[in-house]
């Protein structure tokens, strides 16, 4: 089957998009108008550059060197410099798929027209891409203003031809990896440097897949929660419409239907409707309004994100219909460090309250069920553990959930003296939300156990179907077992959809 090809220009990328690039899914070109915008745009930028007239980032100095004028032959030289000097960064590399992200949005952002790049230099950046030629990005080094200075310069090394490269499954010198490619380096011309690392691509490549991965999971969670109410025999009847439709909160009216759709079909509920709880605990009672508020986080990240994919971050910026080169702060990383902040918050919460639910479950003096939900307990200790990792994970994204983004250190000799620490603010959202899968897999694992022993009563339509397919894979635990095991099965049916994939089947949206 031929490979999709997305057109970059600029202003259209979707997220989705940029997850199927970064996944090798679909092969990546410019549309004929960027093309010719980067023509426009390259013709002034030439101009200047052959002019006396000083000009921030093609024939000065950068940063706090701004005033340094720089000798006309020595132009090739100060990009190169630039990418070399700047290429500081530490740390375990991004993985490839952040990494081909990051090359996507960078070329996504030169296409706009307005950095001055040469078409040529864009061409070998596509090239490396449909290649599969992936520079060695360091993870730590940027603090998000001025851009990610230190990623992108890495990212650059591998355009020039220096620093090293993944290619056909192995990490390689950048030179050879594009010699195998088939790919010639570039040779920086005025203002390709500053071109290829101002800006805050590097924060989106990391923080864009969280992203996406923290949307689906806030669907998860819902079946979750769904299944523990099911399990622990909780009352329908905090979701209906009349309690939300008085405090209509975009995402709690969201979250209450979706547990509407969910829970329909339930069996478990008309068999305790006349039992004598008055009331169910936070966790069950207050899922609208948790993880409705979470569902809110979230859409603001994305909002913020999905805006920035498209956005012109370089400086200089390039305005070829104005004649016009001009400095600005593009590039300063506060919009989305402060979006992943809130993504990393609102999933730490997400979090928060399936661990207490994953309580609920294995408390016998709260659930009513043998204690930790395990046969003959004493001898067997069932699901003891899995909470306490869910309380573990929980502490931890507690501590990751202290914002970045009010955390600014000055740099470049006072030049740069408020900073977004936008990576920093992306790592740890990327790792919040890699926690946040395990804790609701742990909580779907443990749920399955209590709805077994809610038989032969059948749970709700969407958490029986998610019931059904965990124990396709993992069977009733009779006896103490390796539960990692489970947890990770569990986990695979969330990482390839499958377990969305069949709740949606059983319990279709309107």
């Amino acid at each position: 089957m031929q490979q999709q090809t997305i057109l970059l220009d600029g202003d259209t990328l979707e997220l989705v998009e940029l997850e199927a690039i970064a996944r090798g899914n679909a092969s990546v070109d410019l549309t004929p108008a960027a093309w010719e915008k980067l023509r426009k745009a390259r013709a002034l930028v030439d101009v200047i550059a052959s002019g006396d007239k000083p000009a921030y980032g093609i024939n000065t100095g950068f940063g706090t060197l701004a005033e340094v004028r720089i000798a006309k032959g020595d132009l090739k030289q100060l990009q190169r410099n630039l990418i070399l000097s700047h290429a500081a960064g530490v740390g375990e590399p991004l993985p490839k798929t952040e990494a081909r992200a990051l090359m996507t949005l960078r070329a996504n952002v030169l296409a706009k027209g307005h950095s001055g790049v040469r078409p040529e230099t864009v061409r070998t950046l596509l090239e490396m891409i449909n290649r599969d030629v992936v520079p060695v990005v360091p993870s730590r080094g940027s603090v998000g203003a001025s851009g990610d200075l230190a990623p992108l310069a890495h990212l650059a090394l591998t355009v020039i031809g220096e620093g090293q490269a993944f290619f056909d499954g192995a990490r390689m010198p950048s030179a050879e990896a594009l010699r195998r490619a088939g790919i010639e380096p570039v040779v920086l011309e005025a203002k390709e440097g500053l071109a290829l690392i101002n800006g805050t691509q590097a924060i989106g490549a990391v923080g864009v897949p969280a992203l996406l991965r923290g949307q689906r999971l806030t669907e998860i969670a819902d079946v979750a929660g769904a299944l523990t109410l099911e399990g622990l025999m909780g009352s329908h009847k905090p979701f209906i419409p009349q309690i939300h439709a008085v405090r209509p909160q975009h995402g709690q009216v969201a979250c209450a239907a979706n547990l509407r759709r969910l829970l329909a079909g339930s069996e478990i509920a008309p068999s305790h409707a006349s039992c004598a709880k008055v009331q169910d605990p936070y966790s069950l009672r207050c899922m609208p309004q948790v993880h409705g508020a979470a569902r809110d986080g979230v859409r603001f990240a994305g909002e913020a994100l999905s805006i920035e994919v498209n956005c012109a971050t370089d400086n200089p910026l390039v305005f070829a219909d104005e004649e016009l080169i001009v400095s600005g702060g593009n590039f300063h990383g506060q919009p989305v460090s402060q979006a992943l902040d809130m993504l990393a918050i609102a999933m730490t919460q997400l979090a928060a309250i399936s661990e207490r639910r994953v309580e609920q479950l294995v408390n016998p003096s709260l659930s009513g069920l043998p204690p930790f939900l395990a046969e003959n307990s004493g001898l067997n200790s069932g699901f003891m553990i899995a909470q306490v990792t869910a309380a573990a994970l929980v502490a931890e994204c507690r501590i990751l959930s202290h914002p970045a983004c009010v955390d600014s250190i000055p740099s470049s000799a006072g030049r740069e003296d408020h900073v977004s620490m936008g990576m920093t603010a992306a790592l740890k959202a990327r790792q919040v939300v890699e926690h946040v899968r395990s804790v609701l897999a742990i909580e779907l694992l443990v749920a399955a156990q209590a709805l077994d022993m809610r038989r032969p009563l059948k749970a709700g339509r969407g958490p029986q179907a998610a019931f059904e397919l965990i124990r396709s894979e993992v069977p009733y635990m009779k006896d103490d077992r390796e539960l990692h095991l489970d947890i990770e099965a569990v986990g695979r049916m969330l990482d390839d959809g499958r377990l969305l994939a069949a709740v949606e089947a059983a319990a279709p949206r309107a």
